[in-house]
């Protein structure tokens, strides 16, 4: 286990060819051996920048609208009555994913990939057991029909060259590298789209669920965003329009509460590695086969990068 950011970062950075990713065979099983978890090297970097080439502002501005509508059809079914904060804010979460990931365009093989994935969802963590009957053994059987409503899906876009606008399925269509043989694979298109869904989903609704319970923990907190965010429905309301991107630049308060979530929370503990060679570090030994866990939340509670850590406390990140 390692608790420091340099140490972190040659992890995960600088010496990343020396620590590849390792998950459960399960998991790869039911995400697709070809998602960029399971890889390092060319096809993991290349990988990795077709993903956040898609969630850049460019690639994200011409959603607001789309996901300004999803929250106004959320909003009436939350009143008047109690509801577990975490499941609906993964039911929203999950629907903004699906926008990012599968662009604006409404196709007929869109909502059989919404409910085969949700099934597919419910035996993530389950035991391994593959009988008739078991979790595990439903949710591969959600995996393969998945599979087959993205290959149509996938198909589809590709014979009538909509890719503009298409979330992260355009932007692997577009791909061209020799690197990766030119073009993707339907199977590394499927696998990957099936990835970034599942690490998308889940954190974001955790954030969510944190920021909702930490403004509940701190009124002064959430009644000045409240009023941050009022005086941009006001504008809003006086020119007759919807959210817009601009909008969402305009909110300094909200977005500070929002990294001091990602910090305090830090929704994702660690992560696993595993050297991939005898590796040398500070005059430590780390034996190929190990496996080496950067503990992010102790970076994120350590005193010396944030005085008491302990404090929610947004003003840091002015």
């Amino acid at each position: 286990m390692i608790s420091s950011p340099e140490a972190a970062k040659i992890v995960l950075v600088s010496q990343a060819h020396l620590f590849k990713p390792t998950y459960p065979p399960s998991k790869e099983k039911m995400i697709g051996p070809e998602a960029l978890f399971f890889h390092q090297g060319a096809y993991h970097s290349r990988l990795k920048k077709l993903v956040q080439a898609s969630f850049l502002p460019s690639a994200i501005r011409g959603s607001v609208s789309e996901i300004e509508k999803i929250v106004l059809n959320f909003l009436p079914t939350w009143d008047n009555r109690s509801l577990n904060t975490l499941q609906e804010m993964k039911k929203y979460a999950f629907d903004v994913a699906m926008i990012s990931v599968l662009g604006d365009n409404r196709d007929l093989e869109t909502e059989g990939i919404k409910k085969m994935y949700r099934c597919l969802e419910k035996g993530y963590n389950s035991m391994p057991i593959d009988l008739p009957g078991t979790p595990f053994h439903k949710a591969m059987k959600a995996r393969k029909l998945l599979n087959v409503n993205l290959r149509k899906l996938i198909e589809k876009r590709r014979e009538s060259r909509r890719r503009q606008g298409g979330g992260l399925l355009g932007v692997l269509l577009g791909a061209n590298d020799p690197k990766l043989n030119h073009h993707l694979t339907d199977s590394q298109i499927a696998d990957n789209i099936i990835g970034v869904i599942f690490a998308a989903h889940d954190t974001t609704a955790s954030v969510l669920t944190w920021l909702l319970k930490y403004l509940h923990d701190n009124g002064d907190l959430l009644d000045a965003v409240t009023r941050e965010q009022e005086e941009i429905r006001g504008r809003i309301a006086k020119a007759n329009r919807g959210l817009t991107w601009d909008d969402t630049r305009s909110m300094p308060l909200t977005s500070r509460v929002i990294q001091e979530t990602l910090r305090s929370a830090s929704i994702l503990s660690f992560t696993f590695r595993e050297a991939v060679e005898d590796v040398e570090f500070e005059g430590y030994l780390i034996p190929k086969g190990w496996k080496v866990l950067p503990l992010f939340r102790t970076i994120h509670h350590c005193e010396d990068f944030f005085p008491h850590p302990e404090r929610f406390d947004p003003s840091r990140f002015e």
